[in-house]
Order: structure tokens, then sequence, then C-alpha cells
């Protein structure tokens, strides 16, 4: 197989998600797939073995739910990616979509009760609001507002009974670090949990019991994301404590007596379970690599979708079984290295993957994550992929804002944002270059989402270290962006630079890409989505104006979607030009 064929039939195979089953009717799940060439919905009756696509849409659908009895699938329908619309419903084995009677807004969380109920948190141009649905089938029922505020809001569960909504705010301003509060369904505060400036409180899940009022929890009081249950009538709080290192997300077993735990540390995850009476910590068997999503079977099994570098992802069970396969396997790539480099803020874990059959230094494109607050990992991903069949070593940075390495890291973005992420990035840089792995002739820097923006941030700021970019869907004007992005992105401009561009004009200077734009003299690559509410088309096109007003003439993909886009062969035809321009790029220059 050529290696074209090769890293395109990593995207073609059938993927999918963890099938995500109702909690009272276990049999009966919903997951996402590409089986169809893009990604849709798609239901399985666990009992028969039966699975039907559920959505068919040109651009794909990538929210779903299933309430708790099994009976409906609830699923977004918003417009060619652009993230606003309304929710739909549909029975379970099939039937007519009916939207559910609330105006268009952008998703801010969906939690669905037994009865029927469903708590709806959407954001609208200049606020956010929490609707309860009342479970009419016939979609009429007139929603009830539980909750609005200028500040951003995210509905995390509602109790099995639907008496108690739980709700992350940042009503003090800080969406990075929100605080939690729990609501009855009449909107009446129950209870409230804020740990201060600088540590967020946000839900995970009520207990899955009727009548059980316990509320799952992460926080950041000991500088890392942690488990606790928290009774919000009583106010009693147990935090789970647990000495591993790295960061820890958890689930409820199904008898609301043990806790699964997801241990991420250097970019690989662990299973534990941990029981609430003793307090004990038992390991769960799994391979080496990530655990994208893990849930407890009724039976008390856990199925986990897990994949590494290496080897393409599949759906398991802790009883060794494989759960589910979406069809033709694959074909696997290579492992990856981890390196850490001293940085100015600390060191710098990095993964480094190598083209094989070709010797060092290498063509290197240095793969810059979005986020910020993500984390590359080891897990299998075809773009990655790609780009070592054609001979490129990549380089991957968890700068400083990157998740998974404590708060104070993930924190570190105040006052320089952009630059202090890219000194990491260039120290990692000339790590690369002076232990041989990296031609310094043959960089290339890219990255989608924040990636792209710090791209063309360090095209401006750093002219002569790159020899091309490439940046997909990127912020680069934070001013016009916080202009025309959804609301929800708005806050978090408010969050990272401190106010609005009003209240803070020079931290969106001297952050904005367009501030450099008379310094860019890499040659340069945008794909941009004509749809997309985070890193709006406008100020793109400011951006290339900037550049073209000075002479450089960047080269532009433009593609009718959103932030991405969920079309098989749309994102092959995205990658192969990304890599054509490299290979063009560096060809240009010998």
């Amino acid at each position: 197989m050529k290696a074209e064929e090769r890293w395109q039939a990593r995207f073609r195979a059938p993927r999918m998600t963890l099938p995500t089953w109702a909690r009272q009717a276990p049999h009966r799940a919903v997951y996402r797939s590409n089986a169809s060439g893009t990604w849709e919905i798609y239901a399985w009756d666990r009992s028969t073995g039966s699975t039907r696509q559920v959505t068919d849409r040109p651009n794909g659908t990538s929210r779903c739910a299933i309430d708790p009895q099994g009976k409906s699938i609830w699923w977004f329908a918003d417009t060619d990616g652009d993230e606003f619309g309304v929710w739909m419903r549909q029975p379970f084995y099939g039937g007519p979509d009916v939207p559910v009677n609330m105006p268009p807004g952008h998703p801010c969380g969906l939690a669905l009760a037994s009865s029927g109920a469903a708590a709806v948190g959407r954001s609208f141009r200049g606020g956010f609001e929490v609707l309860l649905v009342q479970g009419d089938v016939r979609g009429d029922e007139e929603p009830v507002t539980i909750y609005r505020h200028d500040e951003s809001v995210h509905v995390a569960d509602m109790s099995l009974d639907g008496s108690l909504v739980a709700i992350d705010h940042s009503e003090h301003g800080d969406a990075f670090h929100p605080s939690l509060r729990v609501l009855r369904a009449g909107g009446q505060i129950v209870g409230e949990l804020h740990d201060g400036p600088g540590k967020g409180v946000t839900g995970v899940r009520f207990a899955p019991v009727l009548g059980d009022r316990r509320l799952l929890v992460l926080h950041e009081r000991r500088g890392r994301r942690a488990p606790l249950v928290w009774d919000p009538v009583t106010g009693e709080q147990r935090e789970i404590w647990l000495r591993v290192p790295g960061e820890i997300t958890a689930d409820w077993y199904g008898d609301g007596r043990a806790l699964l735990i997801m241990h991420n540390h250097r970019g690989r995850t662990e299973l534990l379970k941990y029981d609430l009476a003793g307090g004990g910590l038992t390991p769960i068997e799994s391979p080496h690599g990530v655990i994208d999503a893990a849930a407890p079977r009724p039976d008390g099994t856990v199925e986990y979708s897990w994949s590494s570098a290496a080897h393409p992802p599949v759906i398991r069970s802790s009883n060794g079984h494989v759960v589910m396969s979406p069809g033709r396997t694959p074909p696997p790539s290579v492992p990856l290295e981890d390196i850490d480099v001293d940085g100015p803020g600390g060191r710098i874990h990095a993964l480094v993957s190598r083209p094989e059959r070709v010797a060092p230094p290498y063509p290197t494109v240095f793969l810059l994550h979005g986020g910020p607050a993500s984390q590359d990992d080891d897990s299998f991903l075809p773009h990655v992929a790609a780009w070592v069949d054609s001979g490129f070593a990549v380089i991957r940075v968890n700068y400083r804002g990157s998740a998974g390495y404590g708060s104070a890291w993930r924190d570190a973005l105040h006052g320089d944002v952009g630059h202090i992420e890219l000194a990491d990035v260039s120290a990692v840089r000339d790590w690369a270059i002076d232990q041989g792995v990296a031609d310094p002739a043959r960089l290339i820097l890219a990255g989608a989402s924040w990636g792209g923006y710090l791209t063309l941030l360090a095209l401006g700021t750093q002219p002569k270290s790159w020899a091309a970019g490439i940046a997909a869907v990127p912020i680069a004007d934070h001013t016009a962006a916080y202009e025309d992005a959804a609301e929800g992105l708005r806050a978090a401009h408010r969050a990272l630079l401190g106010g609005t561009p009003l209240e803070q004009p020079e931290r969106y200077a001297v952050s904005s890409p367009i501030t450099y734009a008379d310094m860019v003299q890499a040659p340069l690559l945008i794909l941009a989505g004509e749809n997309d509410p985070r890193c709006p088309i406008r100020q793109i096109e400011s951006y290339l104006q900037a550049l073209a007003d000075r002479g450089h003439e960047a080269s532009v993909y433009r593609y009718d979607a959103g932030h991405g886009t969920l079309v098989v062969e749309e994102r092959i035809r995205q990658v192969a030009a990304a890599i054509d321009f490299a290979v063009r790029a560096l060809a240009e220059r010998e």
C-alpha cells in the first residue's frame, strides 16, 4: 500500500465513540460513528444486536443523548456546523424528529430525567439561560426558564427523578474556574460550591439511583482536578484523596456505592475502582495507552474506548472482550517517544513520532493542539500518522496552558497570552535541533483552533524560525473574534485576557497575530470554515487582507462547515492540502 493510500485508509476506516446507554434501560444505547462517511448518530439495541442510523445530514451531527428510560434519542440540529440551533427528539426505534419547543441557541449542556423532563442550557447574544422542559413527546410543551445570567453557564446534570439540576456557572466572571450550583426544578437554590479565585468546581453526575441526591464533583483545592461527593441539601462533602500523580476524573458505578476513577498521567490513562464504603482502590486492567471514555455496566464490568499512537481505537470491556466493532481495522502507525525539556516555566512534556525508513535529521512538523486547555497524548490520530507516512517527524508540545499537568501549568496563561505558549514551543524546537532530530531548515509549524492561532502568532513574532506555517480555523484577531464569536467563546476571552476588548485593548492587541502581520515571511496556508462560530471567518479575512497589503499572499482553503468538518472525504482533502503545501514549501527552499 502506498503512503498516501495508507494514511487515507485510516480516515476511511469506520470508527465509533463509546456507546452511552440509558440508565434504566441499559440494553438501549446511542453512539456516534463515521461508518456512513460522515459522523452521525446511531442507536444500538444490545438485546438484539441491531443498530440503525438516527441522523443523516450533509455536514454530520456531533451531539446526542438518550433519556434514562431509553425512550427517546436527543440530537442537536445546527446548520452546516455553525453550532446554533435546537434539540430534536426521536423515538429510540425510529420515527419523526420532533423539535424541542424553545428558541434556537448555542448548546450549553443537556440533562435528562427518568420522568422525561430535561434541563437545557443555551447561549444567545448577550446571555445564557437554563430551561426546564417537561416530557411532552409532541414537542409543544412550554419551557420554563430556571436560570439566566450574562456570564456563562453549563448544565452539568439532572437528578434521576428530575427534582434537582446542577449547573456550572461563572457569575463571578471567570469562565475557566466555574462555581457549582444546584437548583430545584422550580429554580430555587439548594446549594452552592465556590472555592475562590483560581479554583474551579464542576459537576459530573448525580448518583444513578432514584431518590439519591449525592452529586459527584471535580474540584481543584490541591492544585489538580480531583473528585468529591457532595450532598447539596445537607452540605456534606467527602473528598476522594488519591496518592497518584497526574489528574483524575470519575463516574459512578450503577449502585452508587463505588466510583470509576480515570487517572491521566503524562498522556496515558489507567482505570481504578474506588469503594466508597471502605476506601479501597482496585486497579482495572487495561492496555497501555489512552482511554478516551469509560463507563461501568450494571454487572460491574467497565467498557471503555481505547487506543494508542500505534494501535487504532477499539471498544473494550474489562472482562477482556471487544464490545463492538464498527468495521475494518485501519492500518497501524508508529509508537510515540516521550521527551522532557527544560523550559522558561518548568519541564515541558512533548511527544515525538518518527518516520520509518528515513534518517534524521527529519523534516519536522510541530503540531500544536487546540484548547488551549487540551493535551496531546498517546491516542491514535490519523492526521499525525499521515504526516509520519509522508516522511515527516511530528513533535507535539504540551505547552503551558495545557491540561493534564496540574492547575498551575494549565492556568499559566496570564498577561502574555500566546507568547507564553510559544516560549515553550521554542524550547522544544531548540532541543529537537540540538539532538539532531529536526532539520532546522525544514521546520513546519501547524495547528488547529488555538494551535492555529499560535501558528499565526509565531510566524509574525518568530519569522526566521519556521519554513512554513499551516493554520486551521485560527484566531487571527482577538478583538474581531470577540465581536463575532458565540457567547461562550466571548466569556472565555474575557476570562483569559482579563476583560473585554474595550477594557483591555492592549492585551488583545499584543496577543493578536494581526498585530505582527507585517513581520510574516514564511509561506502560509490557512484553512477556514465558512460557518465557524468559534474562530469566525471575518477576522481571518481581515488578517489575509493585512498580509496582502504588505505583499504577502497566503494560500487559503475554505470549506462549507464550521470549526472543523465531520465529513471524512472533506477531512482527507484538508490533510492532503496541508501535506502538499508543506512539501512544496520545503522544495522551494532547496
